[in-house]
């Protein structure tokens, strides 16, 4: 139920109480509010309960801390900083960006952070989502949720719990507390965003990577049906093979004895430094050369997660959610490019990895095929473009596939402009497109991949993809004006939008790529 904004528009009256927030730029912003209570103590390891709420006025004007994460002063060479402290686990909070506080039923826009399950925050001033609320007129929010062992380590069958329901009896709770947390977000926006002039029956969920994974996986939720109206799937990590309870298990193991404990009871006696500093072992533990790091994935465990993300959007209500999804051209570039051990790597090597894959006798042809479509390349472009594929443009083309032959709605495009950092290495590199959506470059000045970019290049095309993002959250249409027209991905034409220097509409861009896998997996189920 909506609640009357307060006189002051600063102020918004909740059921669990008043919030103060402050103009921004013209916008009104309300920082760190609340939308499930502090998963510490015995709530460690449980999924999101609601918060008890607060008496008087809570000043929402500052950030909160964002999920415990690994942190690196300076960041990485690529993105650079990817979180920033303050860090606890008092973190179950979101952020919202409202052109005014009224009753305009705005279209709303939750933002789910990526960044490999283990790192990120939907405070980060580059997913601030003031561009998309003052260009869009717009409500944004952008949320923070557990993340790493907090939100992701999966219980071992004697550490197995449950929940109990109002009868006494003991129902299993599953584990991807991560998911708990941002269904427990996505309620929260849709009982209260009127407040803040959203339309709680026109909610778009984006995220990016990870995030993009969590959007899938939050589409299909049973818990979410029928509150979410579009999503935006920017880079998703389809390829990635996410593990039933009993293939979680040898990762839970690794990390118990990384931290020094034999069980969930156990680890709740640590503070959450000494858990995220174990966390870091299991890079190493997890890692195998030519693949991307994850030490910790999402589990289909068959009680908060059911299918795999990708197949979410092609079942039950959720195929009838509205879908636009995009990989970059050189996706595996952020993570492999300038790493001498794979940016050195030989052709046999590469054949060797290819060979995982697609079996040793077509291994050789692979590479063929690969290199035909890159003139000139290398052993690591041809690595690169294989993890890219495997890990990011061929599932999403998959689905793209699938849900154009349900005659369901899909926009697809792919992002080529390259980055100019370090010669051009790095290409059109995984995280890249961010910016560009966003069109917050100035929030954008430390990452080291965009340093360089042409302004009017630059400026041109963010402006392009913000304004399709615009109009995609309000219409469930990404065209504009200012841009080519984009028709929806079919299976007749496949068209995909190329975002690059100059924009064009391409039919079957991926078509390559789609028929080298396609032609193996036939070969390999034949």
């Amino acid at each position: 139920m909506a609640h009357t904004p307060g006189p002051d528009e600063t102020m918004v009256d909740l059921p669990a109480g008043r919030l103060r927030g402050a103009v921004e730029d013209g916008l009104t912003v309300f920082r760190a509010v609340p939308y499930a209570a502090s998963p510490v103590g015995e709530l460690r390891w449980r999924p999101a309960r609601p918060h008890p709420g607060w008496s008087g006025t809570r000043d929402a004007t500052a950030d909160g801390p964002s999920a415990p994460q690994m942190y690196r002063e300076g960041g990485d060479p690529v993105l650079g900083g990817h979180g920033e402290p303050p860090f606890d686990e008092d973190c179950l909070t979101l952020n919202v960006w409202t052109p005014a506080v009224d009753d305009a039923r705005r279209p709303v826009l939750v933002w789910i952070h990526g960044g490999g399950f283990v790192s990120g925050s939907g405070s980060l001033p580059a997913y601030s989502g003031a561009t998309f609320a003052r260009d869009g007129d717009l409500v944004v929010v952008g949320i923070n949720y557990r993340i790493g062992p907090l939100g992701y380590l999966h219980p071992t069958p004697e550490d197995g719990y449950g929940e109990a329901d109002g009868d006494g009896a003991a129902r299993p709770a599953g584990g991807n507390h991560w998911l708990g947390d941002q269904l427990a977000a996505l309620r929260w926006v849709h009982e209260n965003i009127a407040s803040f002039g959203g339309d709680p029956d026109s909610i778009t969920v984006a995220g990016q990577s990870g995030g993009a994974v969590s959007t899938a996986a939050l589409a299909g939720a049973p818990g979410a049906t029928g509150l979410i109206r579009r999503v935006i799937l920017m880079s998703p990590p389809f390829g990635l093979d996410f593990p039933s309870p009993e293939g979680s298990l040898e990762r839970t193991a690794a990390y118990l004895e990384l931290a020094g404990a034999e069980s969930l009871a156990e680890l709740r006696a640590q503070d959450w430094p000494a858990l995220i500093a174990a966390a870091g072992g299991l890079f190493a533990r997890t890692s195998h050369w030519g693949y991307w790091p994850t030490p910790f994935l999402p589990v289909i465990d068959g009680v908060t997660l059911h299918r795999h993300p990708a197949e979410a959007l092609l079942h039950g209500a959720a195929a009838g959610i509205e879908v636009l999804i995009g990989w970059t051209r050189e996706e595996a570039n952020f993570g492999f490019a300038l790493d001498p051990g794979h940016a050195d790597a030989d052709r046999e090597r590469v054949t060797a990895r290819i060979a995982e894959t697609f079996g040793a006798g077509a291994a050789p042809d692979v590479y063929a095929a690969y290199e035909r479509t890159r003139p000139g390349a290398r052993p690591v472009d041809v690595l690169m473009d294989l993890i890219t594929d495997e890990l990011f443009r061929m599932p999403a083309v998959r689905l793209a596939e699938a849900r154009a032959a349900a005659q369901r709605p899909v926009w697809a495009y792919q992002f080529n402009l390259p980055s100019v950092a370090y010669e051009g290495r790095l290409g059109a590199a995984h995280c890249l497109e961010l910016p560009f959506a966003f069109d917050n470059f100035e929030q954008w000045a430390g990452a080291p991949f965009v340093a360089g970019l042409a302004p009017a290049v630059r400026d041109g095309l963010a402006h392009t993809m913000h304004r399709a993002w615009i109009a995609f959250v309000r219409t469930g249409d990404p065209n504009h004006p200012d841009m080519p027209h984009w028709s929806p991905y079919g299976s007749d034409t496949r068209t995909t939008m190329r975002f690059d220097s100059v924009v064009t509409a391409l039919d079957d861009l991926a078509g390559d790529s789609r028929r080298l896998h396609e032609g193996a997996l036939r070969r390999l189920t034949s």
